[in-house]
């Protein structure tokens, strides 16, 4: 089993500790790459619109970003991180979302994306837990990836871990311990199911690809889904 995680600060505080908390049950049993932002992560998408028109390998961050998509491409489980900031993900997180929109469904989505299972994990003070869960769980969704499990929690009044009471830490803990183990009990030889919103998504997008191969035949988005069979009866969440 691989756990490929993205952790969306650096900072060892609340967050980190929950994810610790989840991890725990897994680390005997699986092989765990992370990576942290902003330190492991490209900078900021300046537009150049090279990986939409041409190959993601021109984008000027294409260091940074190859190594975590081929982690993210090889694991059998997503595990994606962050505190809510201003009731959204960090800047760092958002900044590597954006280095893969050529990998969103109207342009080349990764086949292996499809069935794989993720896990988005998110605290706030009061609010802004779910508004941080729907940046990442967008580009989820889009990459292709149906089976996503969220776990947000409400801090309320302290957002340093050793002064929150050990009984909330320990009911933090607990539901991502537990959470843990049925991920642990899963058999990821085979495929999560693709849900019918990501159909309709591959199936709208698929419509236009067709009408775009009509207007520019050498329309690389075009020639991509072409190439994997979609535009026929190909679908990559079959085996």
């Amino acid at each position: 089993m691989k756990i490929t995680v993205i952790n969306a600060t650096e900072k060892k505080g609340v967050t980190y500790r929950l994810k610790e908390c989840f991890l725990a049950p897994l680390r005997d049993k699986a092989e765990i790459t992370e990576f942290y932002l902003p330190k492991d992560g490209p900078g900021f998408c300046i537009g150049c619109t090279q990986c939409f028109l041409t190959k993601q390998d021109l984008c000027k961050d294409a260091a940074k970003v190859r190594p975590i998509e081929k982690a993210l491409l090889e694991a059998d489980l997503l595990v994606f991180t962050s505190p809510a900031y201003v009731f959204h993900t960090t800047g760092a997180m958002k900044a590597l979302l954006d280095h893969f929109g050529y990998r969103w469904m109207p342009h080349r989505p990764a086949k292996e994306m499809f069935g794989k299972r993720a896990v988005i994990i998110t605290q706030c003070l009061g609010g802004g837990g779910k508004s941080t869960v729907k940046d990442i769980k967008d580009s989820l969704s889009w990459w292709g990836v149906s089976y996503i499990k969220t776990y947000t929690f409400k801090l309320m009044s302290e957002i340093n871990w050793d002064k929150i009471s050990e009984k909330k830490r320990a009911e933090m803990c607990s539901v991502l311990t537990k959470a843990a183990e049925k991920f642990a009990k899963i058999d990821y030889s085979k495929k999560a199911g693709t849900n019918l919103i990501v159909k309709a998504k591959f199936m709208a997008v698929r419509m236009l690809q067709t009408g775009l191969g009509k207007k520019n035949p050498e329309y690389t988005d075009y020639n991509y889904w072409k190439a994997n069979g979609w535009l026929g009866k190909v679908r990559p969440w079959k085996a």
